[in-house]
């Protein structure tokens, strides 16, 4: 297989290029996780995309206390490190303490926020400390132009490696509205860092239930939107079977279906760069 020829933080810097954070939502097996690597891998070189692969160690914040939370931090860093040594990706995973910012950096490339723990200041200065880069998930709660206040904490830190990302925002009940204004209005946000759309959780309908569901059938429609409207990269949780995924069931996407809509959303990247 071959090297990734791409060099993810001069081309996330830079922004002339769409990139992609693919993979499953959680790690459900070490077997599992370096099949879904190496098949994005494969699609990222057959398209020329950069691929920043993503899984969480811990999904600390499910709906139900019985929910498939992941294998913990120790093992979970285990696997994704064996991803690392396998297909030489850059990784993305989520923290959610303060303490695992710096464990994590180890290994991790991107440090991401939880949308609900964006405005926690300790954990977003801890990630900044670790001078990688810092994905925050704007919270369902906020407004665009309050990510800067969560920009600001980790600029404290003397690090400016920063992607801020769009996840919908909280509009009535057990609903999420995706508002693409929030794309060039983020993008504009101290110094103008790279703005991320996650395609598959804008897609949720979280609470009333036991288990948060969603309409993945919108999620196409979703990230042609994003992409038309200027953003950077595309956040997508990518399953070979969503249907008997551990976690986010409704709302992952087939990898079966993933490469003609990466190949339509490369396409209108390269139209909307062309005319700015």
């Amino acid at each position: 297989m071959k090297k990734n020829k791409h060099n993810f933080e001069k081309l996330i810097k830079d922004r002339n290029q769409l990139f992609f954070i693919l993979g499953p939502c959680v790690i459900e097996s070490r077997d599992h996780i370096l099949f879904m690597a190496e098949n994005l891998k494969k699609l990222s070189e057959e398209l020329d995309f950069q691929l920043i692969f993503k899984s969480s160690f811990d999904k600390a914040n499910r709906t139900s206390i019985k929910s498939y939370r992941g294998p913990g931090l120790e093992e979970g860093l285990r696997i994704l490190q064996a991803v690392k040594e396998k297909f030489e990706l850059p990784l993305l995973t989520d923290i959610h303490k303060p303490d695992q910012a710096a464990v994590a950096a180890e290994v991790i490339d991107v440090l991401q926020i939880p949308a609900f723990l964006c405005r926690q200041t300790d954990l977003v200065v801890a990630a900044g400390e670790t001078g990688k880069f810092v994905n925050v998930k704007k919270g369902q709660f906020l407004d665009p132009e309050d990510v800067e206040h969560i920009a600001k904490k980790i600029e404290s830190t003397g690090n400016h490696n920063i992607i801020l990302t769009e996840r919908g925002h909280k509009f009535g009940y057990n609903n999420l509205v995706s508002d693409m204004r929030s794309i060039p209005i983020m993008q504009n946000i101290n110094g103008h860092y790279p703005v991320v759309f996650d395609a598959t959780h804008s897609a949720q309908m979280p609470g009333g239930s036991k288990t948060t569901g969603g309409c993945r059938e919108y999620i196409p429609h979703l990230s042609r939107a994003a992409v038309a409207a200027g953003c950077d990269g595309i956040f997508m949780e990518i399953h070979d079977n969503p249907s008997s995924a551990k976690s986010d069931r409704a709302t992952q996407y087939p990898f079966s279906k993933v490469k003609p809509l990466l190949k339509q959303l490369i396409k209108i990247s390269q139209i909307t760069r062309s005319t700015n």
